[in-house]
């Protein structure tokens, strides 16, 4: 266990930095524990830490999702029948893009291409809203246990949304454009190692350009949430007390747009101001899964009823999944 702790606090979690951050903000003069300093170190820990977890991320996702082209994935997914392939397109779906716009060309592919539909929405669900770089970062944060808990219940939010989107039979509700579209993707070469390195490499530095940037709104938010706004508000909206605040916290997040990197600063802050971990967790399932920008490319591809339907099963999901945790909370952290 001892090294374990280590492990999250020091490799993961990166505590030595903010010691030194802090340590150096000392020495020129600011003070840590008044609000200014303490933001400023807020931010520089956050966004350094996050920055360098990050590119580590992805650059290790890249090079395991160069073994699964779209064309590879889609002939995987079709050996797959019932449950095993919601779950097993649920999995894929963790190797796949951080965000939710981009996930949804892969859908649109794995939709024309003739696989389920259910099968396609559980991968649409879980891309985006439980991936390998998301574990490791709620590891960071939250510890062993929320990362593994958020993950496993992320996958049961993807492949029941699945399943019931496939029994519903809304085949009918996709965008005749879809279905006519055929598979385009041509079958990949074999890529040499120095290849696949030279590809992560560049999905590191496309993905970085793209997602930095809210990065640095996600901390800026999370700074202010943790020295500025009182803890007593955040108790009383997001707190024990109210019961609502699941709901209210899902509601707030689907106008949002952000990936995982963006909105872990954010619900770092809010918990340590008081908020529930359900609670939390609820905000960051919401934002990452049903954003507004990614709802709005959706329904290019997709009727309204069944747009709808997709928003109304991950709602759902995320809300019983905030309510759970925050019943199991303290058992869990």
């Amino acid at each position: 266990m001892g090294v374990w702790r280590f492990i999250q606090d020091q490799v993961l979690g990166m505590d030595w930095l903010n010691k030194v951050i802090g340590a150096g903000l000392s020495a020129v003069g600011l003070d840590v524990t008044e609000r200014i300093g303490g933001s400023i170190q807020f931010f520089l820990y956050d966004v350094l830490k996050i920055t360098i977890l990050l590119c580590f991320l992805i650059f290790v996702i890249s090079y395991i999702q160069s073994y699964f082209p779209p064309e590879r994935s889609k002939r995987i997914l079709g050996n797959f029948h019932g449950i095993w392939a919601n779950i097993i397109s649920a999995l894929l779906g963790t190797v796949t893009p951080f965000c939710s716009c981009s996930s949804i060309p892969l859908f649109i592919g794995f939709t024309s291409a003739g696989l389920p539909l259910g099968v396609t929405f559980s991968f649409l669900i879980s891309s985006p809203m439980v991936d390998l770089g998301s574990l490791v970062l709620l590891m960071s944060i939250f510890g062993t246990k929320v990362a593994v808990v958020y993950v496993v219940l992320g996958l049961v939010i993807a492949v029941a949304g699945g399943m019931i989107i496939e029994k519903l039979h809304m085949e009918k509700h996709i965008e005749k454009f879809v279905l006519s579209a055929g598979s385009v993707d041509i079958e990949s070469p074999d890529l040499t190692i120095q290849e696949r390195l030279t590809y992560a490499k560049e999905q590191v530095l496309g993905t970085f350009k793209k997602v930095f940037p809210y990065i640095l709104v996600g901390v800026g938010i999370g700074a202010v949430i943790h020295n500025w706004i009182p803890e007593s508000w955040i108790e009383a909206v997001l707190g024990s007390n109210n019961p609502f605040g699941v709901i209210l916290a899902t509601i707030v997040g689907i106008p949002m747009y952000a990936d995982i990197f963006g909105t872990i600063p954010i619900a770092e802050a809010l918990l340590s101001k008081g908020a529930q971990l359900g609670t939390v967790l609820s905000f960051m399932m919401a934002v990452t899964t049903l954003s507004l920008p990614s709802l709005i490319m959706l329904r290019k591809a997709v009727k309204p009823k069944l747009l709808a339907l997709f928003i109304g099963v991950c709602a759902l999901g995320i809300i019983v999944v905030g309510y759970l945790f925050n019943a199991l909370q303290f058992i869990i952290i």
